[in-house]
């Protein structure tokens, strides 16, 4: 703390045995001694004071900086269940048309099954809605003729 040498506390002794005496030098000593573990131990507690606040300003730097990754990363899920649940909704509304669609042709299959005997000729096969293909054995009414050009 101080820069005192030897020397110097012995000029120091010297000079407060000559002022105090020898009856009340062992009492002011005792009570400067008293002091100056005081003084001491009341620098201790500010040191130490001193250090844990700035060991708790670190560690609410460091609260602070996780709490703002904390919400980085919840604004990032965020974003992403948006992005996931507008994707869905997308999906969902193709997937609906589809099966609007399915059901379209699921009624017009109906129909075709439903339709009466009559219309068809007796013992020819009824084609296959599904297939797109007209059976071969149909006969045909009326020969098909197709005009050319005669250019």
């Amino acid at each position: 703390m101080f820069d005192i040498g030897f020397s110097e506390l012995l000029i120091i002794g010297i000079v407060a045995l000559l002022v105090l005496g020898p009856e009340r030098l062992p009492r002011v000593a005792r009570t400067a001694g008293h002091l100056l573990g005081r003084l001491q131990r009341y620098v201790s507690d500010v040191k130490s004071d001193i250090s844990r606040e700035m060991q708790l300003d670190e560690l609410r730097k460091l609260q602070a900086q996780v709490e703002q990754q904390v919400r980085d990363v919840e604004r990032q899920v965020d974003e992403t269940a948006g992005a996931v649940s507008t994707e869905a909704d997308g999906m969902s509304a193709q997937m609906r048309a589809a099966m609007a669609e399915q059901d379209k042709y699921a009624a017009v299959e109906n129909k075709l099954e439903d339709a009466p005997a009559a219309e068809t000729q007796a013992g020819a096969p009824v084609p296959d809605p599904l297939s797109g293909q007209l059976p071969l054995d149909i006969p045909l009414h009326e020969p098909v003729t197709v005009a050319r050009d005669k250019t």
